[in-house]
């Protein structure tokens, strides 16, 4: 409190004043020459770099969005042409099972008329063989029937044993 006890009141002088606006006016003129200038000169600089910044931003996410689209674009005609080739390799594989089954059935159709040839062959040969055979043993039986001279139940007694005999021979 003793301080301001002794403080008198500022009051406003003409001298005092006529310096003050002096001094003011020589510090605003300095300020707006060498300080306010260059001030508002970074301070465009900077505006105009931020709209430029923007700008670019801008730009650029009009371009990514255009990639967007043709990437887009590109996947969609590439999952068109994966369906295509699918579809193609289907109709190839079935192509190819068919081709194979065809020729399956025609190569055992073959194997069966070969199989069956053969079998008629044989029969053929195994009937004529039987036919031969048959003829010698009937011829066999009689000359040894003609050499026992028995009578009529002994001798068809003796052909059934030697029929007999030439089935397990």
């Amino acid at each position: 409190m003793f301080i301001l006890a002794t403080f008198d009141t500022i009051k406003p002088e003409l001298g005092l004043i006529v310096w003050t606006v002096i001094i003011f006016s020589i510090f605003w003129f300095l300020m707006r020459n060498f300080a306010f200038r260059p001030i508002i000169d970074a301070l465009e600089t900077r505006e105009d770099n931020i709209h430029s910044a923007m700008a670019a931003a801008e730009e650029a996410r009009k371009e990514m969005e255009s990639y967007k689209d043709e990437n887009a674009k590109i996947l969609g005609e590439a999952r068109a042409e994966q369906a295509s080739i699918m579809k193609e390799a289907r109709a190839v594989k079935n192509q190819v099972i068919e081709e194979a089954k065809t020729k399956a059935k025609a190569e055992a159709n073959q194997v069966i008329v070969s199989a069956l040839t053969e079998i008629n062959a044989e029969k053929t040969a195994a009937l004529t063989e039987l036919k031969k055979d048959s003829g010698s043993f009937a011829l066999a039986i009689a000359e040894k029937v003609m050499d026992k001279k028995l009578k009529g139940d002994d001798n068809e007694g003796f052909a059934n044993g030697l029929i007999d005999n030439i089935n397990l021979n």
